[in-house]
């Protein structure tokens, strides 16, 4: 128990002599962390923002529900977004409707289409929605909640309803109920506008009648996506396999060459969530190459301050400091420098993380980037920022405690 308690006091004495050695060369300590808190206030941020992205983005796909499937044109539902050259149709719904275990199925189509207000002419993405009792699920699907006004009718026509900044964005101007808004040439009717949903692309969007919307853009029985909800307690990826069964046969197609993906939520999720772990790495592995760059600083800094201290250390191996207790005071005074810089990383990181998420929400009206802070994140930053430094001063801490005591006695 003493001589915990010595090794603990000897320790902590070492962090002070470290501190104050620190303090006595401000200037080059403070160059000498410059690449350790770039680093980590670079990592900091981007894992706190990919992490905040990634549990808004599973957030979104909670409120979906996990018994929606997501049936689209092409290999995936991110490809179907760039067009494809043979797509979904009414006959592809009516297959998928007779799926046992299919409660309903949704058809929608969009386009980027010419809209006009206030003067101005602008282009946004037009959505055709259902009118019938599968509305309800695009809904919730697409988190559409209605504002003020109501939602499409299977009676209405020219009937528009419009994102929360669809007005304010597109046309500097508020979009109110009654308001006439010409799209591809023929004036609609608003008579709903939505909730905020959190990222601009769909509160800048156009909701109108399915029918209309194939009328307007002369798509025929063509359908962009198709949200299927499954009956309760059944699992979606067994109907999943069902759907893309009897697709192929309809369609006429083998098994790995089709033109349509079947996706579950869960699946999605797990696709998005890939997909941002990958960036997530590649963006961390650059800026993990500061980090390189503030532990060579801090290397060069300790074989200075080796040279420069070479007397000081013989004095304290006469008196009977040990080759371990040189090492160690080295290893902690560049330990220390890390420990520092990490920590006005960390701060920084925060800072800069918020700063995106203000501009997020503010400027680029969504609120999916985040950040989040979870206490892995700091606590891991500091240690790891402490054994980067520590690492960088292990080969001139093994030269200080090398020195010979009448050698660095006679060094001048």
């Amino acid at each position: 128990m003493v001589d915990l308690e010595n090794a603990g006091s000897k320790i902590l004495d070492y962090f002070k002599y470290s501190i104050s050695n620190i303090r006595k060369r401000r200037t080059r300590s403070w160059l000498t962390m410059i690449g350790i808190f770039i680093g980590i206030a670079a990592v900091v941020s981007l894992i706190s923002l990919g992490q905040g992205m990634q549990s808004a983005i599973n957030e979104q796909f909670q409120m979906m529900g996990a018994d929606k499937i997501i049936v689209s044109p092409g290999s995936s539902v991110l490809s179907s977004f760039g067009g494809t050259a043979k797509t979904l149709t009414d006959k592809d719904k009516d297959v998928v409707e007779k799926v046992s275990g299919v409660n309903l199925a949704a058809a929608m189509v969009y386009k980027q289409a010419q809209i006009k207000f206030n003067g101005k002419t602008k282009y946004t993405f037009i959505m055709g929605l259902p009118t019938d009792k599968t509305l309800k699920i695009v809904e919730d699907m697409q988190s559409v909640k209605i504002d003020k006004g109501r939602s499409l009718k299977t009676s209405d026509k020219y009937k528009v309803i419009v994102g929360y900044r669809t007005g304010i964005d597109l046309f500097d101007r508020d979009i109110k109920i009654g308001d006439k808004i010409e799209i591809q040439g023929k004036e609609f009717e608003v008579i709903g506008i939505l909730e905020r949903i959190g990222n601009k692309q769909d509160d800048t969007s156009v909701f109108i009648p399915l029918d209309t919307a194939r009328e307007l853009f002369n798509m025929g029985d063509e359908i962009s996506t198709m949200i299927v909800q499954v009956n309760p307690g059944i699992e979606p990826s067994i109907i999943a396999e069902e759907i893309k069964k009897d697709l192929r046969k309809s369609r006429d197609e083998e098994k790995g060459d089709e033109t349509f993906s079947v996706e579950t939520s869960e699946q999605l999720i797990e696709t998005f969530n890939t997909i941002l772990n990958v960036i997530q790495f590649v963006l961390i592995g650059i800026a993990a190459i500061s980090l390189f760059v503030g532990g060579v600083g801090i290397m060069n800094t300790m074989y200075t301050a080796v040279i420069e201290r070479t007397r000081e250390i013989g004095v304290m191996k006469a008196i009977g400091a040990r080759n371990s207790d040189i090492m160690l005071i080295f290893l902690i005074e560049s330990g220390t420098l890390g420990l520092v810089g990490g920590a006005i990383g960390i701060v920084l990181g925060i800072g800069l993380s918020k700063l995106v998420e203000f501009i997020a929400i503010n400027v680029w009206g969504t609120t999916l980037l985040k950040a989040y802070f979870p206490w892995y994140l700091i606590l891991g930053a500091l240690a790891f920022s402490f054994l980067v430094g520590s690492a960088s001063g292990l080969l001139p801490a093994r030269q200080a405690s090398k020195m010979k005591p009448v050698d660095s006695l006679r060094y001048e």
